[in-house]
């Protein structure tokens, strides 16, 4: 298992060889350096996702120690308590009762509401991008549209939004796999910033609501005692860092990887209504998460294996979406690829709600930067960021001649 080293970077620039190697040894297997079992099969992952003997959290149903798992340390609590009353790190009937209440507000009609103003800021910064010949694609495009997107859904406003994408930089440094203590430290203070900031503005939402959806999370609290203040606080956070994350690192990679196969950008130029299924395979080809964690909260077995309670499972979403299993020639990118069961976007209880409205991010993205950008060209090698769970770049120059 030495090619499997989420710290090494020849792995991170390119780890799927490594899940290549993982697959043949088998369905699960146990790595000591993050004490955790992977599971590197497309066929166990779906199932695993869907599986209720695993969870998110282990605490609704045991304490710290009951579990066999230390506290985190008292100086982590911000952090903890804005991770921990999300819908992504709970369980029912907390997890089904938020998400019920979020999907009150988080509606497909709210979605296709946002699709103009989505289509318009996408033409307007690549537009910006064109005007000056080129530019960081990360910083320009892939990252302000997203973010805008969803503080325009929260309804905040767009003097406050300078903070929320370093806030959520340090808070999702937290899901890196054994993240070092000075992660830890910006990712408790980002966390009070944040929490701070929503507070005020839940309060001011309760004196002027609008049409946001901070404002119809308000009117679900105020029905009853269905979300707290807090749980309302941990959604937002949520729905920002997830809402936009995975959007800008799926535009990054996705651009990058067209630039190292001109035969299928070239086929996307010609064709722009190859865009819907560009956008599954770019998010299958170069995955922007890499693996989900669950806590084994009753005794499993895989492939003759038995994970005992209270062990960690690492589903490796980048290795599945490469499985030859399920997918033909898994290592070539193909835009007309006609079966693409993905799981970019989890499954079970914790699907990605906001799928929807990332696809229509990335969609006018592609299709914005193919009409005014025909000429589009990588200007200079990326870095990729030192990161394995969230995988990006650093940046992304491109040139338009």
């Amino acid at each position: 298992m030495a090619a499997f080293d989420p710290w090494d970077p020849a792995f991170l620039a390119d780890p799927y060889p490594a899940y290549a190697d993982l697959r043949a040894r088998g369905r699960v297997q146990y790595y000591e350096a993050t004490d955790q079992w992977l599971v590197p099969q497309h066929a166990d992952v779906s199932t695993l996702l869907r599986d209720r003997r695993l969870g998110r959290t282990y605490q609704h149903r045991f304490s710290h120690e009951d579990f066999g798992r230390t506290a985190p340390p008292a100086e982590h609590e911000p952090f903890h308590t804005l991770n921990d009353h999300g819908m992504l790190d709970l369980e029912p009937p907390d997890h089904t009762r938020i998400r019920r209440l979020v999907s009150k507000a988080f509606t497909p009609r709210t979605v296709e509401r946002l699709k103009p103003y989505v289509t318009k800021l996408a033409g307007e910064l690549v537009e910006r991008l064109v005007e000056n010949g080129g530019g960081d694609l990360l910083a320009d495009v892939a990252e302000p549209l997203p973010v805008a997107v969803i503080a325009e859904m929260l309804g905040i406003p767009e003097a406050d939004r300078a903070p929320l994408r370093p806030w959520s930089a340090d808070i999702c440094g937290m899901y890196e796999l054994n993240p070092p203590e000075e992660t830890a430290r910006r990712a408790v203070q980002a966390s009070v910033e944040f929490s701070d900031y929503l507070r005020e503005l839940i309060a001011e939402r309760r004196e002027n609501p609008g049409d946001d959806l901070i404002s119809g999370l308000i009117e679900a609290h105020d029905e009853g005692d269905r979300l707290t203040e807090q749980e309302m606080i941990s959604t937002a956070v949520l729905l920002l860092n997830a809402g936009h994350e995975a959007t800008v690192n799926a535009t990054v990679n996705g651009w990058y990887a067209l630039f190292r196969n001109p035969d299928q950008l070239q086929e996307l130029r010609a064709d722009h209504s190859l865009v819907p299924a560009a956008v599954e395979e770019l998010m299958r080809y170069d995955t922007p998460l890499q693996l989900f964690e669950r806590w084994v909260l009753d005794e499993i077995e895989v492939d003759g294996v038995t994970i005992p309670r209270g062990a960690e499972i690492a589903m490796l979403f980048g290795s599945a979406n490469h499985d030859p299993a399920v997918f033909r020639d898994p290592e070539r990118l193909d835009l007309g690829r006609a079966e693409n069961p993905h799981i970019s976007f989890s499954a079970g209880i914790h699907y990605c709600i906001g799928a929807p409205l990332a696809r229509i991010e990335l969609q006018a993205s592609m299709t914005a930067l193919l009409q005014q950008a025909p000429t589009l060209a990588l200007a200079a090698e990326p870095q990729r960021k030192p990161n394995f769970v969230i995988r990006g770049l650093e940046g992304l120059t491109v040139k338009v001649d």
